[in-house]
């Protein structure tokens, strides 16, 4: 029987953390292609970009996300923080680590990320998708990023 995804609504980065660690100490089944350690550091990744800048994409990819931040980023951006980011989109595969890494580790990298995405003060680097976005926003996205990718984990019984 194929296991069905969980629907997650993350009030808290702090919540996102407790959520991976709930699934490292207990166990989970699979809804999807990714395991632990790959979803806690692709979620790391993605919440280092807006603090410390945004790697450099293939030079190919330049002139996709151009267009389409300037001509669906924004309705794109107003859709995923209203109704979540839907499944089947492609990411970048360098912001997704190797499958059987250690997910101790994974974990603990999001920790970090999460701790110095809050505390972060200073600007929120411009998406190259969605362009330029307030702290407050920034932090939405990154809500539903996480609860997107956290919602294939489902947590084994206790």
């Amino acid at each position: 029987m194929p296991v069905e995804r969980r629907k997650l609504s993350f009030a808290t980065l702090d919540e996102v953390v407790a959520d991976a660690e709930n699934l490292l100490a207990n166990g989970y089944d699979r809804a999807g292609n990714w395991d632990l350690g790959q979803v806690a550091g692709h979620l790391a990744n993605w919440l280092s970009y807006p603090v410390e800048g945004f790697p450099k994409f293939p030079l190919v990819f330049w002139p996709i996300l151009w267009l389409m931040r300037v001509t669906t980023g924004k309705v794109l951006l107003r859709e995923y923080l209203a109704e979540g980011m839907p499944s089947g989109k492609p990411t970048l595969r360098m912001t997704v680590p190797k499958s059987g890494g250690d997910p101790k580790v994974a974990v603990a990298k999001l920790n970090a990320a999460a701790t110095k995405f809050a505390a972060h003060t200073g600007p929120i680097h411009p998406s190259p998708l969605f362009g330029a976005m307030n702290k407050d926003t920034a932090v939405r996205l990154q809500l539903r990023h996480c609860e997107h990718h956290l919602s294939f984990l489902i947590p084994k019984p206790v």
